[in-house]
């Protein structure tokens, strides 16, 4: 198996020898395409059954069975959605580095499944989770040590599969149809869409099905049956063995970024102009990538790929690629570079949505979650406005809006991704507004009927106007977000694009946790209980929602000010042909 190092100079070597170091000969196998899609998609939906059915009623997990506050609840939670977002950027680089997307993907998959063989047992055995409160006097033992480092165990197991299923799944769909013909392209289009159709599908069943049964049945039945299921899907995705495509992995992208500015730095005191440049064609795997013209944006990149003497060796590949960098690796660089400023801005709109699976549901166990008589809504499943309200909406915006836009603005989306981004933050602003009023509204009845329960007797349909605004910034910005990423990043740094969504969820959830715990530590004084005190009756969970709505207006600052000086992969790209034409025009008259 090639290491990154060897992989490189294998086709940095091709730029000056055809002989050197060939490219390896195309996968001789015939692409199995649609027939390899049962067992990768049902891996991939059986891996999300369990891990957004856990999520989706963890909140409540975390307060009626391990007995702890909310804060202590909503920090573990965003703690470790952090780590599980982050994971991602690990198991890329392990995979298209090392091992190859198949066994990540087989590995992680046995990490979910010990993950919830541990969830269940915790709910299973007594001695794993704290005892039931004392009725009468409505005491409640905190989890133990030795309980508390099992659960520890359990969400271990789930971020390391996370980790390495979502990066390589949707990838390792792609590899097995053959981009170079019309049927293979046509095919990668119907990837996405099932791809997508599926995880909404197993999103809805885990918050309505599973989190059902785990409330109104029993916890070990609500965690056993999504563990069954993973078992079955590690099976079903070793029958496919025979079927699929195998792309060895060709080095990792982060290498070449960590590469290229390390050169860059040992050439600071270099100049760029007159230098020869190092240019050599990229390919990736079977298929040839077209390159990115070299910009004069970030300048100082530049000299990363200045060719000094004893750089390279007698057949033109570098010598130590921590001195030299081709021209497309600066381009990469740059790109990412260019995203940053508008990542940062997506942080504090996850912020404002990933709300709705901590205080949201506190909210909703304190109002009344009836339907009729005999039903009554699990708090865990009340995000399933947010999911409905997108369902509906894609399909309207799609199909309908954008074609009416498309006639005024002559964009071809109807409006620029950027202006789709900023629009979510404004959804994400408003939706905390009316989040605090609902809860302000909300905690007045319950204080005022003051009830042993603690219930107020309000309808938790009173939720939903914050949970379709919600969903609203989802559908624009997060979504934006995904598609932008996936434009603005070059063909061989599509991963690294996706990746940058699991960046911002993990970073969001950081810095919840942060502003949760400033807020639990800093207000309450003089004999008051804070705002977010265990007591959501007691504390101002609407004041918290405002903090957010606060933030969210300056962010919006921030991002009309760094979305105004961005500039767009073609229009950069036109730019740079413009000014490379005028220089060798100037050039030509000298």
């Amino acid at each position: 198996m090639p290491s990154p190092s060897s992989s490189l100079e294998n086709e940095v070597g091709k730029a000056h020898h055809h002989h050197y170091s060939p490219q390896p000969k195309p996968v001789q196998r015939k692409p199995g395409g649609w027939k390899s899609m049962p067992y990768i998609l049902g891996n991939e939906s059986f891996e999300r059954l369990a891990s957004i059915g856990l999520v989706a009623n963890f909140t409540v997990f975390l307060m009626t069975i391990f007995h702890m506050n909310q804060v202590s609840a909503s920090n573990l939670i965003n703690i470790w959605s952090g780590i599980t977002n982050f994971a991602p950027l690990i198991g890329a680089f392990i995979s298209d580095a090392y091992v190859g997307k198949f066994w990540v993907i087989a590995f992680s998959s046995f990490a979910t499944l010990m993950g919830m063989v541990t969830m269940t047992l915790i709910v299973a055995l007594p001695k794993l989770h704290p005892p039931s409160c004392a009725p009468l006097v409505n005491q409640c033992q905190g989890p133990t040590t030795r309980q508390f480092g099992f659960l520890a165990l359990a969400l271990g197991f789930l971020s390391i599969g996370t980790g390495g299923i979502r990066p390589c799944s949707l990838p390792f769909g792609v590899d097995q149809f053959d981009p170079t013909t019309d049927e293979g392209r046509k095919g990668i289009t119907s990837f996405f869409n099932w791809y997508y159709t599926t995880f909404t599908i197993i999103v809805l069943i885990a918050m309505t099905l599973v989190v059902y049964i785990q409330d109104s049945v029993s916890w070990v039945w609500g965690f056993a049956i999504p563990t069954m299921l993973m078992a079955c899907s590690i099976v079903l995705f070793f029958v496919g063995t025979k079927l699929y495509i195998y792309v060895k992995p060709g080095g990792s992208i982060f290498s070449g970024i960590a590469q290229t500015l390390v050169a860059a730095y040992k050439k600071r005191n270099l100049k760029v102009e007159m230098a020869m440049l190092y240019d050599p064609p990229i390919t990736k795997g079977t298929y040839q990538f077209p390159k990115l013209p070299l910009t004069n944006r970030f300048r100082y990149l530049n000299k990363a790929a200045i060719i000094l003497e004893g750089d390279t060796n007698p057949v033109g590949s570098p010598i130590s690629r921590w001195k030299l960098a081709s021209i497309q690796q600066v381009e990469e660089v740059k790109c990412l570079i260019k995203v940053i400023p508008i990542l940062f801005s997506g942080v504090l709109c996850f912020t404002a949505i990933i709300q709705q699976g901590t205080f949201t549901v506190s909210q909703a166990l304190k109002m009344d979650r009836h339907l009729g008589p005999h039903f009554q809504i699990p708090a865990g499943s009340i995000g399933v406005i947010s999911m409905i309200t997108i369902g509906i909406w894609l399909p309207i915006y799609d199909r309908i809006l954008v074609p009416s836009l498309r006639k005024i603005t002559k964009i071809e989306s109807g409006i620029t991704l950027l202006q789709r981004i900023g629009i979510g933050i404004v959804f994400s602003i408003f939706a905390m507004i009316v989040a605090a009023l609902v809860e302000k509204k909300r905690r007045a009845f319950a204080n005022f009927h003051n009830r042993p329960d603690g219930l107020a007797p309000l309808s938790v349909m009173w939720l939903a106007p914050q949970l379709i605004l919600m969903a609203f910034a989802e559908a624009f910005n997060i979504l934006g977000q995904l598609e932008f990423y996936y434009k603005e990043f070059p063909d061989n740094m599509k991963s690294v694009g996706n990746a940058m969504f699991f960046v911002t969820a993990g970073a969001a959830n950081y810095v919840s946790s942060a502003l949760v715990t400033t807020i639990h530590k800093t207000t309450g004084k003089h004999g008051h209980p804070d705002w977010l005190t265990a007591d959501i009756n007691a504390g101002k969970v609407d004041y918290f929602y405002y903090v957010i709505a606060g933030l969210g207006v300056l962010n919006l600052g921030y991002y009309l000010l760094v979305a105004s000086q961005y500039q767009y992969k073609e229009n950069t790209q036109d730019n740079e042909a413009e000014s490379q034409l005028d220089i060798e025009l100037n050039a030509s008259k000298k």
